[in-house]
């Protein structure tokens, strides 16, 4: 390949400073203007100082040609141009993207560097995520080992005469249409607002004679229950009689309007009673009848068990 432009003598033999010497003054050596000099010379070299990249060019200062061995009274040192040469040894610089007229340069720290700071990123990520699924993975063997403390271990129900109210048990409910029915009592269900299946309830109730007969199995031991009583009353109070296993109870079945309903309105006064009672283990019958001295003007839809002696039903 050949130069830009071909001269009377080779690259080798141009010397940039000949202008400053009387026998490169007489081959027509000139002061530097993008060439070496010399008439015809190849253009490979700027002068030194003439550009800096990243930085605008050093504006050209003309030059004239002095006397041989004497300083030209233009003529200025690289050194003292703007971003010229530097006046003291340098240490070589090691950035990639460093501006100078520096023919090599250094190795691309700045990537080297951009690399290794995200090596050691993906490392502490890496790490994180794995401690944070141990940690997980921990929190859920100790999760599965911990023992249920005494709040979450459920508890039977014990007996009592207070107001609090005990968890039932797995007892038996029945519609009264399922009991043994005597007297005058019998089924309807033209009157809205009864719980039992279909709406059926127990009418005809408001007779001496009249009774429903439950009778119970499966009773798991001998002890303290409650029985409650599903009725609607016309506005105003009603009771019964309660008999378990042949014996009448002391207490009547309280049928009071607990539902603050118009006298005569039966759809508005559906609500319920309970009674105490002792029961056997097995089977036991219960029954609510309409005796004398009793107001047993009621309509019965529903009975059911409580285990102990609890308030419900009111």
């Amino acid at each position: 390949m050949t130069s830009g432009n071909n001269g009377a003598s080779t690259p080798e033999d141009d010397d940039p400073f000949g202008y400053l010497y009387a026998d490169g003054q007489a081959n027509g050596a000139q002061p530097p203007s993008g060439g070496y000099g010399y008439p015809n010379a190849v253009n490979r070299v700027r002068t030194v100082g003439h550009r800096q990249y990243g930085q605008p060019a050093a504006p050209q200062i003309p030059q004239q040609q002095g006397a041989y061995g004497k300083p030209n009274a233009h003529y200025a040192a690289p050194e003292t141009f703007p971003g010229g040469a530097p006046t003291a040894p340098q240490q070589p610089a090691h950035s990639g993207g460093g501006s100078g007229g520096g023919r090599g340069s250094g190795p691309n720290t700045k990537g080297l560097l951009i690399g290794a700071i995200a090596v050691v990123g993906a490392v502490v990520i890496g790490i994180s995520v794995a401690m944070l699924g141990g940690s997980k993975d921990d929190k859920a063997k100790d999760d599965a080992t911990t023992k249920p403390t005494q709040s979450e271990q459920s508890s039977a129900p014990s007996p009592s005469n207070s107001n609090s109210q005990a968890a039932e048990e797995d007892l038996p409910t029945i519609d009264t249409k399922a009991l043994a029915l005597a007297g005058g009592a019998a089924t309807a269900s033209d009157i809205k607002g009864a719980k039992a299946d279909g709406g059926v309830y127990v009418s005809g109730f408001n007779q001496v004679g009249s009774s429903v007969t439950w009778t119970v199995n499966g009773i798991p031991k001998s002890g303290k229950y409650t029985v409650n009583v599903g009725y609607s009353v016309p506005g105003k109070d009603q009771n019964a009689t309660l008999t378990v296993n042949g014996t009448p109870s002391e207490n009547p079945v309280d049928l009071k309007n607990w539902a603050k309903a118009a006298e005569g309105d039966y759809e508005k006064g559906w609500t319920a009673t309970y009674n105490w009672i002792q029961l056997n283990k097995g089977t036991n019958t219960i029954k609510v009848s309409c005796e004398q001295g009793n107001q047993c003007d009621a309509l019965l839809d529903q009975m059911w068990l409580v285990k102990g002696w609890v308030k419900s039903g009111s």
